[in-house]
């Protein structure tokens, strides 16, 4: 980091409006808070920025919630900082009244982009970001309750619902709370290293989780073959191992019918679906195995499996040894 602005602190604006989801404003200030603490304790001097958090809003005054508490904004548009990073929470229900109150922040989004600020915007949230036409010609993701409608209001933007999170440069839009606190995370290890980025991650998010990396779709990239589909298929089957769906109804959500994912599915990978399937829930049954306390059963039900009889089979199918065994010997190389 330049010691010129090694002790500049760092920006952070949230926006501010009626019906916005509370939890969306404070995970993130709480999150940011505490990474904020921990690398004043463990960063040098040089090369620690002081954390400064500003609430905007188009008016002044106090915003009631459906919470009963009231949010106090610092500034206007017209009275705000030029900000690091700018965080759009969501919105309670349907977002369209509230993007058509807010013009005003709809600009300030774009000038602050035009400014170099990173924008995260969250569920429904991502309209406002949409509004500005940040989103145009991008990818996005929203709340799924109102993806269909998204796509009408915004048919420029390359919204894709079956994902979590995307990122288009500076821009992220996430379609969770979840996607959020991973988000954030990436976003802690950026201003204040990974070790920071750990620890919050360790005090704020569940058990298992996921990285970042594995979670977006990240603009320009897919799953190292240029099917995007086929990509967007693969991201959805990592992420609903426990789904009921068979691989002929996971091809009609994406509407192709089974031969033609089939065959398109193994020109991608060179595998059929159902190893690569199969392939996913050994894996993932094998990071649960070694990194969780879920007993076999709960593993089993994790990875889609019926029952632990089921999972069994598999494991000494592909690995010769059973889930206990796997765990037995895995856990004396991590921890003996």
């Amino acid at each position: 980091m330049d010691k010129e602005i090694a002790n500049n602190p760092l920006k952070v604006s949230l926006l501010v409006y009626q019906h916005l989801l509370i939890t969306s404003l404070t995970l993130p200030i709480e999150m940011l808070r505490a990474a904020e603490a921990f690398a004043k304790s463990h960063l040098a001097k040089s090369q620690f920025r002081p954390l400064e958090i500003y609430l905007i809003a188009q008016h002044q005054q106090p915003i009631k919630n459906r919470t009963g508490l009231a949010i106090i904004p610092d500034c206007t548009t017209q009275s705000a900082p030029k900000s690091d990073l700018i965080i759009v929470p969501g919105i309670w229900r349907n977002p369209r009244p509230v993007v058509r109150a807010n013009d005003e922040l709809v600009n300030w989004l774009a000038t602050s982009w035009q400014d170099n600020s990173q924008i995260i915007g969250v569920g429904t949230g991502n309209c406002l970001l949409a509004e500005a036409k940040l989103l145009d010609g991008h990818p996005a993701t929203t709340h799924w309750h109102y993806a269909e409608q998204f796509k009408r209001d915004y048919p420029e933007v390359l919204l894709k619902p079956d994902f979590f999170i995307t990122q288009s440069e500076r821009l992220y839009s996430v379609a969770s709370l979840n996607a959020l606190a991973d988000v954030i995370v990436h976003i802690i290890s950026q201003y204040y290293g990974l070790q920071a980025a750990q620890h919050v991650e360790r005090n704020f998010s569940h058990e298992i989780r996921k990285p970042y990396e594995d979670q977006r779709y990240l603009e320009g990239a897919v799953d190292k073959h240029p099917d995007e589909l086929i990509a967007q298929i693969q991201f959805w089957l990592k992420n609903n191992l426990a789904s009921e769906h068979t691989l002929s109804e996971v091809a009609s959500l994406f509407g192709l019918s089974y031969r033609t994912f089939s065959r398109r599915f193994r020109h991608a990978t060179n595998q059929s679906p159902v190893e690569y399937w199969q392939q996913l829930r050994v894996q993932t049954a094998k990071e649960l195995l070694a990194s969780s306390n879920l007993s076999i059963q709960e593993v089993a039900l994790e990875v889609g499996y019926g029952d632990q009889g089921h999972l069994t089979r598999v494991f000494k199918k592909y690995l010769s040894q059973t889930p206990t065994d796997y765990r037995s010997i895995v856990r004396r190389k991590l921890f003996g």
